[in-house]
């Protein structure tokens, strides 16, 4: 399987969000951040991330007789590429698309049924907006949004921060119109 078809799933999608920051976890690990999903698919999945070479084996120990082996991201495999997302017929994006969209469902039920689930307090936002904007206006404010995230990235796990799940979602709902006055 290439990368785009190994990131086609929700749940290898979401094993690659919890490994995020460096992370190097034992496959039980996420089970546990993963409660949803039961531990043979993560474990399939996993062992699938692995062969594809999304995952490596960060080490292994013995433990009471098994091998446990911790699992790190390789942050080079684990992205589609330019040209891939390119290349991708409008049937790829419409499944690529639910995937996302299954994944941040996932994800969010995931978290709403965590015991001390608080959306307001953890200020979870979820609103959508209408913009119009011309094509450098776009470019712009892209830009902006990339300038604002990119650095926060590279931040590692480390006390006091939690993991959030960012989706920038952007397609144009209409046809660019000629005319300024149509509406």
């Amino acid at each position: 399987m290439n990368t785009f078809e190994l990131l086609g799933h929700p749940v290898r999608l979401r094993v690659v969000h919890a490994m995020r920051g460096g992370r190097t976890l034992t496959t039980s690990q996420l089970c546990a951040r993963i409660p949803d999903v039961s531990k043979a698919t993560v474990y399939r999945h996993v062992d699938l991330l692995t062969a594809g070479g999304i995952l490596e084996v960060a080490d292994e120990q013995r433990v009471r007789g098994a091998v446990e082996r911790r699992y790190r991201l390789r942050q080079d495999r684990a992205a589609i590429d330019a040209d891939t997302f390119e290349s991708l017929s409008l049937d790829d994006h419409r499944r690529t698309f639910a995937t996302a969209t299954a994944t941040l469902l996932a994800e969010f039920n995931a978290y709403l049924d965590r015991d001390r689930a608080d959306p307001a307090a953890d200020l979870v936002g979820y609103r959508q907006h209408a913009v119009w904007l011309s094509r450098d206006e776009l470019l712009a404010m892209i830009g902006e949004l990339r300038s604002a995230i990119a650095p926060r990235l590279a931040n590692q796990p480390a006390p006091g921060r939690a993991r959030y799940l960012l989706s920038p979602i952007l397609f144009p709902t209409e046809e660019p119109s000629a005319d300024p006055e149509a509406g």
